[in-house]
């Protein structure tokens, strides 16, 4: 398994292997592409009960889409945590999967970005889901449109693709 870097990212995008939606080349990086956060949110609502976690957990029963517009922000308490979603839409291969990581600009804030299940599986078709959490002492401004995770190409071995209960995911 290998790491695809810049000039193989951007050969795949542009052969349609892999989708990027929208693209810019300019935020390819030497091993990954920056991923720009939208418009909205997913909040946890404040309630009192024990919320169950099972299989059959919905984390839509305690949760409500907050959007935003481009020039607004959203305000992330210290300890708190929301869901975003990227504003690129990304499609792989059977024989590719990724990656989404927090940048460290961000980590040194206290940003976590993808607090858990980073991990990308093959034939994905769908905008990321990000499980951001303010790890640090601060309140955090987040802007719509800022370059807020990277995501990083791995070749598989072997063919497979998700037919998970996300795999069409565009809001989060």
């Amino acid at each position: 398994m290998a790491i695809l870097t810049r000039d193989e990212i951007i050969r795949r995008v542009g052969e349609g292997e892999i989708g990027i939606d929208p693209f810019d080349e300019r935020f390819v990086g030497p091993a990954s592409v920056d991923l720009h956060l939208a418009n909205q949110f997913r909040v946890f609502r404040r309630v009192r009960d024990i919320f169950h976690v099972t299989e059959a957990a919905d984390y839509e029963d305690v949760t409500e889409i907050v959007e935003i517009t481009d020039d607004d922000y959203f305000v992330l308490m210290p300890g708190e945590t929301a869901h975003g979603i990227t504003r690129e839409r990304i499609r792989l291969p059977e024989t590719l999967c990724g990656w989404l990581q927090g940048r460290s600009r961000f980590a040194r804030l206290g940003l976590m970005v993808h607090i858990t299940a980073s991990f990308m599986q093959p034939g994905i078709d769908n905008k990321q889901a990000l499980e951001m959490n303010n790890a640090g002492p601060i309140p955090l401004a987040l802007r719509p449109g800022i370059a807020i995770c990277q995501f990083i190409f791995e070749e598989c071995v072997g063919r497979a693709r998700y037919q998970g209960r996300y795999r069409g995911q565009l809001a989060p």
